[in-house]
């Protein structure tokens, strides 16, 4: 009975770090699933999983393993947040795999996708043929994002007999406060034109930007943070 109970207590004392720890760490534990996520997450449990059954692993053990995996996850978090280079190496980056009605072979061989397993994806978002696609994007989740050709989009125009219209993805020139410079570039655009431009919305400083994009023939769209911007 004794054996028992003690299962017992191991059981519910890692559930409870568990879930404090998942909880503290935010909810790309439960959706959004990156590969270091995915990682984290199989880890946490493991060790759970394995301790239990382990006569010479103690309850002391369990929590000190589940707390200090817990931080490594935080300060990984922490610097994925503060430092943009870092993302890529821990959580990937959304990849272009249709531009333009286009499919980027060179990208889908370097991702490891298929054409079937693209057109899987594409059928997911309610699209049955490449035909219909003007971008899609592989996010870092392995999700794909989909922006249809305008005659293709819901209501379709192609049903209203209404002419077509250019399809133009939209670019992110600021997230956090820093400029995406290589976006900017892509773009055509130069710094002193985004400064213009924000200055029009009463913005001085990109510390103050959370999040900026871009589309042709459209102002720049600026989100700022909730304590800095009205």
């Amino acid at each position: 009975m004794n054996e028992y109970f003690s299962i017992a207590i191991e059981l519910l004392s890692g559930f409870v770090l568990l879930l404090l720890i998942t909880k503290s760490l935010g909810k790309t534990q439960f959706s959004q699933i990156t590969p270091f996520d995915f990682i984290s997450a199989l880890i946490l449990g493991e060790l759970v999983g394995n301790a239990v059954y382990d006569d010479e692993v103690k309850l002391g053990h369990i929590a000190f393993a589940i707390l200090f995996w817990g931080i490594l996850i935080y300060v990984v978090e922490m610097i994925t947040l503060k430092f943009k280079n870092s993302r890529k190496l821990f959580e990937g980056e959304p990849n272009i795999v249709i531009h333009k009605g286009q499919i980027k072979y060179n990208t889908l061989k370097r991702i490891k996708l298929d054409i079937n397993a693209l057109q899987g994806l594409i059928r997911q978002q309610g699209y049955f043929s490449i035909q219909e696609v003007d971008y899609a994007i592989i996010e870092s989740n392995g999700m794909v994002s989909v922006l249809p050709k305008s005659e293709y989009d819901t209501p379709k125009i192609s049903d209203l007999n209404l002419p077509p219209n250019p399809v133009d993805l939209p670019i992110t020139f600021i997230i956090n406060g820093e400029v995406i410079y290589d976006n900017l570039k892509e773009a055509g655009c130069d710094e002193e034109w985004l400064k213009n431009q924000l200055l029009t919305q009463n913005v001085t400083n990109y510390k103050e930007v959370l999040y900026a994009e871009w589309q042709p023939n459209k102002p720049l769209f600026v989100l700022g943070y909730e304590n800095k911007m009205c």
